[in-house]
């Protein structure tokens, strides 16, 4: 029985007693490999998530862009009125290529409309334009 015992049984690979728990050694390729995959997984999962955010911020910036477009060919127009804000304004080119921003609809005209309609828009609380309806011409 002495070759079977320790002063110290809790640094041996086996039980030191016959009703001591079994000691198995652990798989450090297999623990490694499941986390290595798991790092992998989530990882992509984050990075997808992360791309999808860059692309709804990139929408974002190009829907910006053209706001101030339009907003500058808009403040280019010829205006006879103040805008107000969250009102609908159409804007229209002559015959010259020159733009002008009224408050009369095509519609509105009946069939001597003078002008090509480019737009419908409105003005948003920071001054710039919102393409409400396209029109016969492109920005």
């Amino acid at each position: 029985m002495g070759e079977m015992t320790t002063e110290n049984p809790g640094i041996i690979p086996f039980p030191h007693t016959v009703g001591g728990a079994m000691i198995k050694p652990e798989d450090k390729g297999k623990i490694k490999g499941r986390a290595i995959s798991a790092m992998y997984d989530q990882t992509e999962m984050d990075m997808k998530q992360i791309y999808e955010q860059m692309q709804f911020l990139a929408e974002q910036a190009k829907t910006i862009q053209n706001r101030v477009s339009v907003s500058e060919r808009i403040y280019q127009a010829k205006m006879s009125f103040d805008p107000i804000i969250s009102r609908v304004y159409h804007l229209y080119q002559k015959n010259d290529g020159t733009d002008t921003l009224s408050l009369v609809a095509p519609e509105e005209w009946g069939k001597s409309c003078p002008f090509t309609f480019v737009a419908t828009v409105k003005l948003l609380a920071d001054h710039t334009w919102e393409v409400i309806k396209e029109g016969d011409l492109e920005f």
